[in-house]
């Protein structure tokens, strides 16, 4: 029997599933939701979905992982194998993912070069659209591809295959500087920009809630997606980095530890972005909120024209992309070590360089779709449809089968036995009862929307290709893995 790899210890497990959970998510997804919904009131939506969903599915997740010492699919097929095509979802949402989350982070390690001599000049949002990505009028022509982006995100990929070819080992050795890291880079940033100019006026909009914003359910849903996509839920991220612990790991302090730590990052980049658009908006008379909710434009195109206006303006940038290149690196490499578990699960005896050098080839392959001149329109596209129904469906199917066909009691069972603080029965009603109500009510909300109106006023063909295709495929794959594999072979035994 081949002996699965294991962390070097706990804390480099914390110091991975923090590195994961803490990405560019915290920078660039998190203020922009704040800005678009009331400011400081999507803070108390956001805290309630962290303690009320997110942190009681971290736990599942880790558990899960930890108990069935299996990556996802392995780890579902444990409970039974006609739910082997739940962890299936959950490995095609995490490469789905990585697939547009590498081009981003090719963006990052571009900027980094431009930060040299401030190349974006004073007109950013010109440089960004048409220098950088050559921007086409509409997702229905693609006149090409941006060979600087090109080049960049094949970096990316090489990156992210030296980080895990040698699986737990180099991984362990790379997060010990790439967790730590933009921390200290993000403090660094929020000392010098909260004596800026208008810093104040910037806190008080983060900070300061807009409560007629409480009643739009639509603040709640985009609340629930950021949990997901921040702590990684539904990627299978972290049941696969639980599954290299021992079975008496303290599971809950681990969650906790990894909840905390992702507010906190959070919050401290909230605070690095606002006083900085605080400053901006005070030199250049637009409204802080207008620029926080720019979505992908607010770390490409309003922070340069930011940091370009503070004295200091290339330390400064090349600090901050080089915070947001060390932020998408642990959780770009943790999206494909959950692609990775699933052939190790499968085939143990093949070669982990020769794995991972298939998964990052094929996801480079796949990524480049979105680096072609309509391919900011189908990252929009794809990014709103795996995580608002490929991520939220695979949580609510992880809930309802630890919940209904495991046992939330035989699982909670486990985590009080192997933690020091014990989670109640509360726990069992959550799983069982509020998430999934949470999330099929999310759901449906979606999904009459998104029928309602096409998304992003983007082309239809577009929308069913890159969204409803999308969602169709992995739902087809999974039910037609789940019907194969429960005529293969009897379950095994938990």
């Amino acid at each position: 029997m081949i002996k699965r790899d294991r962390w070097p210890s706990k804390t480099l497990f914390i110091f991975a599933a923090v590195g994961s959970a803490v990405g560019l998510g915290n920078v660039w997804r998190f203020p922009y939701l704040v800005g678009k919904y009331g400011g400081g009131a999507f803070l108390f939506p956001y805290l309630i979905a962290l303690f009320f969903v997110g942190f009681p599915l971290l736990i599942l997740e880790f558990s899960l992982g930890q108990k069935m010492q299996k990556g996802a699919v392995g780890s579902m097929r444990k409970i039974d194998r006609r739910l082997s095509g739940i962890g299936l979802g959950s490995v095609l949402s995490s490469f789905g993912v990585a697939a547009y989350y590498a081009v981003i982070m090719a963006w990052c390690l571009l900027y980094i070069f431009y930060s040299l001599d401030l190349q974006w000049g004073s007109d950013t949002k010109d440089f960004f659209f048409n220098h950088v990505l050559n921007v086409s009028e509409s997702a229905s022509t693609i006149e090409g591809f941006s060979t600087p982006v090109v080049f960049m995100l094949l970096i990316s990929w090489i990156m992210v295959y030296f980080c895990i070819w040698k699986g737990v080992n180099s991984v362990s050795s790379v997060i010990q500087v790439t967790m730590p890291l933009p921390i200290i880079l993000l403090s660094i940033l929020l000392v010098r920009t909260l004596f800026l100019p208008g810093a104040a006026d910037g806190i008080a909009f983060f900070l300061t809630p807009d409560f007629q914003a409480l009643l739009d359910v639509e603040v709640w849903m985009a609340a629930v997606t950021q949990i997901f996509f921040t702590l990684s839920l539904g990627f299978g991220v972290m049941i696969t980095y639980a599954s290299y612990q021992e079975k008496d790991n303290d599971i809950v302090l681990s969650a906790l530890i990894t909840s905390l730590a992702d507010i906190g990052i959070a919050l401290m980049a909230g605070f690095v972005v606002f006083t900085t658009l605080g400053y901006m908006s005070q030199e250049s008379g637009v409204s802080i909120k207008e620029l926080a909710a720019s979505g992908p434009a607010l770390a490409f195109v309003v922070f340069p024209k930011a940091l370009s206006l503070i004295p200091g303006a290339v330390l400064l940038s090349i600090i901050f992309f080089i915070t947001l290149v060390t932020l998408a690196i642990d959780s770009l490499f943790s999206l494909t070590e959950a692609v990775a578990a699933l052939f190790e699960d499968h085939f143990p005896r093949a070669s982990k360089k020769m794995i991972v050098f298939f998964i990052c080839l094929a996801g480079f392959l796949s990524s480049l779709v979105f680096t072609s001149t309509a391919g900011i329109y189908y990252l929009d596209i794809a990014d709103h449809f795996i995580t608002h129904y490929g991520l939220v469906l695979m949580g609510l199917l992880q809930a309802i089968c630890v919940g209904w066909v495991y046992g939330a009691e035989n699982m909670r069972s486990y985590i009080n036995r192997v933690s020091h603080f014990r989670i109640g029965r509360n726990w069992n009603l959550l799983i069982k009862y509020v998430i999934p109500l949470c999330l099929i009510t999310f759901l449906g909300q979606t999904f009459v929307k998104n029928i309602s109106e096409t998304y992003g006023g983007y082309p239809s063909w577009s929308v069913m290709a890159f969204g409803w295709g999308l969602v169709a495929l992995l739902l087809v794959i999974c039910v037609s893995y789940s019907y194969f594999q429960s005529r293969s072979k009897p379950n095994e035994q938990v």
